[in-house]
């Protein structure tokens, strides 16, 4: 006897032990129908889902002014970027002024907002 005649005839002892072990799922036929059923449901819920995210992000992904902004308001933000200048000589002297009539305490306590208990 060779060791694949010896594999066949295993295989067949062991069918011969349960002839219908295959198909022992059918005894509980209305369970696995019920399992595989909300399996099916819960893949289905988690498609929708994945897909209604991608569809928000497809909606918000790209900010673009001239679509999302009304035209009024791009034009006026292109107005205040435009009147920002970062010149120092401009500002030097006028900082230098707040600075010297300043009636602010240099060497205060740090201001750190929150409630306070008032101690009478």
């Amino acid at each position: 006897m060779t060791i694949s005649n010896e594999v066949i005839l295993n295989n067949q002892f062991n069918s011969e032990e349960n002839p219908f072990e295959e198909y022992m799922w059918m005894e509980n036929e209305e369970e696995f129908n019920r399992q595989v059923e909300e399996e099916l449901w819960e893949e289905e819920f988690i498609e929708r889902c994945i897909q209604e995210l991608l569809e928000e992000e497809e909606q918000w992904e790209w900010f673009i002014p001239s679509r999302d902004l009304p035209s009024q308001t791009v034009g006026q933000i292109q107005d205040q970027i435009s009147l920002l200048v970062l010149d120092s000589d401009v500002h030097a002297d006028a900082d230098f002024d707040v600075v010297i009539h300043s009636s602010l305490n240099p060497n205060a306590k740090e201001f750190i907002p929150g409630i306070q208990k008032h101690v009478m």
